[in-house]
């Protein structure tokens, strides 16, 4: 296995089949209705607009096992340090530690680009998620109690972060 970075040409269908298994599976995600191949070629293209890696894990063959990447936290300058991170894994790859190593290599990103925060919004039921993100330093900043609605019951999310070792001279504006 090797991590790379992707794009939407050669990784843009693996990720939007993951992005859609976990949709209908799972609350890994608070959306309904499966992402378009349109809203992969938006994704990809904010992720370019912002410098934000889209990082993916493949085996040898080439085919995609999982990704990681972050975007913004909130629209206001003053958030300009902290992004908030996904990770997705392929449901034939996970258990494996995959997650893991995809989630070290993001924080390895996230420092070089000189951010201060990373936070993982999770559904509070995701208890792998949390165990993982606590394993690797994360702290639970929080939890929204009945914050979102899915396969009938109300979903409570929570708030991982984990803090970082720059910038070295953070400044306003």
């Amino acid at each position: 296995m090797k991590f790379i970075a992707c794009t939407l040409a050669e990784h843009g269908d693996a990720i939007l089949a993951i992005f859609n298994e976990a949709i209908a599976t799972s609350t890994a995600l608070y959306d309904y209705q499966p992402r378009t191949r349109d809203s992969m070629t938006a994704w990809f293209a904010a992720k370019a607009a912002g410098n934000y890696p889209v990082i993916g894990a493949v085996d040898e063959a080439g085919t995609l096992l999982g990704f990681a990447s972050y975007g913004p936290f909130r629209a206001f300058p003053a958030y300009k340090y902290t992004v908030e991170h996904s990770v997705y894994v392929h449901r034939d790859h996970r258990g494996k530690g995959l997650g893991r190593s995809l989630l070290e290599h993001l924080i390895e990103a996230a420092t070089a680009q000189d951010y201060h925060l990373l936070v993982g919004v999770i559904d509070m039921a995701n208890t792998a998620s949390i165990a993982l993100h606590e394993q690797l330093g994360f702290a639970h900043g929080g939890t929204l109690k009945e914050v979102g609605f899915k396969f009938g019951r109300w979903l409570d999310v929570g708030f991982y972060q984990r803090r970082l070792d720059s910038p070295q001279q953070p400044v306003d504006g």
